[in-house]
């Protein structure tokens, strides 16, 4: 999938435009703080209509400005758009013109895989991060997924209110629906990782690992049929009164990264580390390719600069082999390296500005 056109209005510090962008993609050069991670961020936003940075929208408009607009035309026509007004804080998302009615109806129109400085989270963080990077690329893979996952959400949060208020004769009206919609999830989470381990494991040895890798599911797998659950959550029930949570299901769940035996996260070093949260970006893009069947575009952000200079080699020979268009950032030409000869832009002081020359 390739993004034609970009549409930015009053998007962060970036200057109005319109940029007709090279199927291949570009290089984006220029100083820290004058937006090319901005640039990113608008191009990635229409994926999931929100900040892939996690910064709620009144961050995102420009200040004192009347709201924002950001949109994708993709190279077959399809453009999705979205408009958040400041004043009502109302988004309004659009898919080749018509209004959706519910901002999921909208989710993976456009399809781009973000790799930021910050993903190193992925490794170095509690469960929470991996969960959630999973639950983004399986719901942006498989529409039933994400379905599920709404309901569960929605059971859960109603269930914990209740537990907290004590309502415990309540509480039983969720398990149904806490079930049937667990079950998939667990279920798609499992499947997924028994793909998953093999492919991880040759995108860090092409990132220069030699150290052994595992990435497996720390979970009920049990839960994976609905049948499973009004046991556990019987055995559970209790607990669930007197600390008013559920502790059963999907929600408490992990994606546990092994190097050597030991966990990663504890053991590895950061250059190790960074080497696995781009591969797990780069896993992310091969799962949406194989199950959508179009090669989201890859959106790499000042990466290379953290590395040495043996895994800063083999990563840019890697995105110069990758099918499909790269968006790559770094500060200096110096500091890109001359495997990727994509075309060369530059920003300054927010402006957006195609095309310079590749270097010789």
């Amino acid at each position: 999938m390739r993004a034609a056109t970009l549409v930015v209005r009053s998007f962060r510090n970036l200057a109005d435009a319109v940029l007709d962008i090279p199927s291949e993609g570009i290089a984006l050069l220029g100083p820290n703080g004058h937006g090319k991670t901005n640039f990113l961020e608008a191009l990635a936003y229409p994926v999931l209509l929100r900040s892939v940075r996690g910064a709620p929208d009144r961050e995102l408009a420009q200040f004192g400005g009347p709201g924002f607009h950001v949109s994708v035309t993709r190279a077959d026509g399809t453009a999705v758009a979205t408009t958040w007004n400041a004043p009502t804080r109302r988004k309004r998302v659009t898919v080749d013109g018509v209004e959706q009615t519910t901002i999921a109806g909208a989710l993976g129109t456009w399809l781009a895989v973000t790799f930021l400085p910050t993903d190193l989270a992925l490794v170095q963080g509690g469960a929470a991060e991996r969960r959630r990077w999973l639950d983004r690329m399986l719901s942006l893979a498989d529409r039933a997924y994400l379905d599920a996952l709404l309901r569960y959400r929605a059971a859960l949060g109603q269930r914990n209110a209740a537990l907290r208020n004590g309502h415990g004769d309540t509480v039983a009206a969720f398990d149904g629906t806490l079930a049937s919609a667990g079950a998939v999830v667990t279920a798609s989470r499992l499947a997924w990782v028994a793909t998953a381990d093999d492919p991880w494991r040759q995108e860090l040895a092409a990132l220069g690992e030699v150290t052994p890798v595992a990435l497996r599911y720390r979970g009920d797998e049990a839960l994976a049929d609905a049948g499973a659950w009004p046991a556990r959550l019987a055995a559970s029930r209790s607990r669930d009164l007197t600390r008013g949570q559920t502790h059963v299901g999907p929600h408490r769940d992990d994606v546990v990264l092994g190097l050597g035996g030991h966990a990663l996260r504890d053991y590895g070093s950061t250059g190790q580390q960074r080497s696995a949260s781009i591969a797990l970006r780069l896993l992310e893009r091969e799962t949406l390719a194989r199950v959508r069947g179009v090669r989201p575009a890859l959106l790499v952000d000042d990466v290379f600069a953290a590395l040495d200079s043996d895994r800063q080699a083999r990563l840019a020979a890697r995105l110069a082999a990758l099918p499909g268009q790269r968006v790559v950032t770094a500060p200096r030409e110096d500091e890109l390296p001359r495997a990727l000869d994509l075309p060369r832009w530059s920003v300054v002081g927010g402006r957006v500005t195609p095309t310079l020359p590749v270097a010789a």
